[in-house]
């Protein structure tokens, strides 16, 4: 493993002087109760880097950034911008020594344009309505000194997720940062838009911008970091340049122990479709047709994973399956059952479970207890009731043999679950959705946000799904999960089926090309810089 590099040090092999620290965090210190998010720690960031910052969920990286941004106040510890220490008591000020940050979850105002959400908050807001014009011309012509293809007057609710998030980094560059902050920046994005992303991101560097991303993705860190720091338990285990970490090193730093590698899969023999979709048509609010004509089938004993750039329908077509969802046309027939107008319970009853995308506002009731969640799909059965009334103890009983068996920590039927981490929510909603031993199991994003010990747990419980005979349906936008775990892969675009392939025949400069909406056949002469990125993406 490697050693923990000084962070006081000057530049590291191959960096020029003008590569010194453009930040310095020394002995940072945060607590929330008895709870310590940062203890101690140090951080360097050099001028004209990419760094990526990695650890456990719970580990403490976000707290760091959200210290750096002034989102929040450290309890200890020592900043320094360039020459100057310097206090943070507010996002403002951070933009006022050039810090900014893209959030995971955008902050963007849906209904207003590209030009005013980049302005926003920088100039007064009757100026946004009187200087129209002057505005759009000034922010058209910052995307093109930074290189970044917007149209100002494009409203933020019409762009795809890529776009938007474009938008988000011209806002910090147009206020004057030069220290940018991506918490999670590739946790929506298809392969063509990452490696468009990781373009923009290297010619800021090379611009002479510091950048500090924050990812679970190892993979990803291995293409764009030129140095990394590894948190643990809220303290520095580990800071390297490029060239001295890989994949297996940053695992180990972040977990503390050798990883248990995925099971193999055995060869799935001809079956009958478990899951059957015939021309499913699905609609949502205004957007007609979010699911338009979808078919394809999922045989007993094999995962079918379902690529795609968010906002192409994979929700809908989640919320449809799950019951929650009206489906306008079309069949859904699970072993031989027509459930296409089926409500939840009744394909609760059929034997579908879902593992949602959102935990929080679909998976999971964070005010109640860990015990009350892994018992809510039971209740409406009446599986802990006695005429009429509940049973806690039949309840907690349940749930105790559900946290051994699934490893949740702390290990307390009575805890709300909204104190526990990411990882262990997830592993909450597997827990229930498991237990019932489902035929169909809908996974969406199952993995998202968790670190990589709590994403393999989750892998290898879906592997387990398949290798008992059942079908698992895994919408992902991560294409390593879906390469690790699928057996046959389809892309979405606006809706509809671009690509199928089996897993072993996955054509990546293809399935690219289908997720920026380039069916196979169709050629690529209308867009050169698609094919581009396109051809970078299959290189990897």
């Amino acid at each position: 493993m490697a050693t923990l590099e000084n962070p006081s040090a000057g530049p590291g092999p191959g960096q020029s002087a003008a590569a010194a620290a453009t930040v310095r965090m020394r002995g940072i210190t945060k607590n929330y109760g008895e709870t310590v998010a940062n203890s101690g720690v140090d951080f360097d960031l050099h001028r004209g880097e990419i760094h990526a910052l990695l650890g456990e969920n719970g580990a403490g990286k976000t707290t760091l950034m959200n210290i750096l941004f002034g989102l929040v106040l450290p309890e200890s510890g020592e900043i320094w911008v360039g020459d100057d220490q310097v206090a943070l008591p507010g996002p403002q000020d951070a933009f006022g020594r050039g810090i900014g940050m893209v959030h995971q979850h955008f902050m963007l105002v849906q209904r207003f344009t590209v030009a005013e959400n980049v302005v926003l908050g920088s100039v007064r807001p009757w100026n946004v309505k009187l200087r129209r014009h002057r505005i759009e011309r000034d922010v058209r012509s910052a995307a093109e000194r930074f290189g970044i293809a917007l149209d100002p007057r494009a409203k933020i609710r019409d762009l795809p997720v890529d776009t938007q998030q474009r938008v988000e980094i011209l806002k910090l560059l147009y206020r004057g940062a030069r220290i940018l902050i991506l918490d999670e920046p590739t946790s929506s994005l298809g392969p063509a838009q990452i490696a468009g992303l990781f373009a923009t991101l290297r010619e800021l560097r090379d611009a002479g911008h510091s950048i500090v991303i924050v990812t679970h993705k190892l993979g990803e860190v291995m293409q764009i970091a030129d140095r990394v720091t590894v948190l643990r338990a809220g303290k520095n285990v580990l800071s390297v340049a490029k060239g001295g970490f890989d994949e297996r090193t940053l695992a180990r730093a972040m977990t503390g122990r050798e990883l248990e590698g995925l099971p193999p899969k055995t060869r799935i023999g001809d079956t009958a479709p478990l899951l059957r979709l015939r021309d499913l048509v699905v609609h949502a609010g205004t957007r007609l047709h979010a699911v338009h004509g979808v078919s394809f089938d999922v045989q007993a004993g094999e995962i079918l994973g379902i690529a795609g750039v968010e906002g192409n329908g994979q929700r809908e077509l989640v919320d449809a399956l799950a019951g929650v969802l009206k489906i306008e046309s079309g069949e859904v027939i699970v072993e031989g059952k027509d459930l296409t107008a089926a409500s939840p319970r009744d394909r609760h009853r059929a034997g579908v479970s879902v593992i949602p995308e959102d935990r929080h506002g679909w998976g999971l009731v964070l005010d109640m207890t860990v015990a009350e969640n892994l018992a809510l799909a039971d209740v409406p059965a009446g599986r802990f009731s006695h005429r009429g009334l509940l049973r806690p103890r039949s309840i907690r009983e349940h749930a105790k043999q559900l946290l051994a068996e699934y490893d949740v920590r702390p290990p307390d039927p009575d805890l709300r679950v909204l104190s526990l981490s990411g990882g262990n929510q997830q592993k909450l909603v597997l827990a229930r959705e498991l237990s019932r031993g489902p035929r169909l199991l809908i996974a969406a994003n199952p993995t998202q946000g968790l670190d990589v010990g709590a994403a393999a747990y989750v892998q290898r419980r879906l592997i387990a799904v398949r290798e008992a005979g059942n079908a698992v349906l895994l919408v992902s936008h991560d294409l390593d999960e879906l390469f690790k775990l699928a057996d046959r892969i389809i892309v979405l675009y606006r809706g509809k089926v671009l690509y199928e392939s089996s897993i072993g025949s996955v054509s990546m400069d293809e399935l690219a090309l289908a997720m920026a909406g380039r069916a196979p056949g169709e050629g690529v002469r209308a867009d050169p810089e698609l094919v581009e990125i396109a051809e970078m993406e299959a290189e990897r």
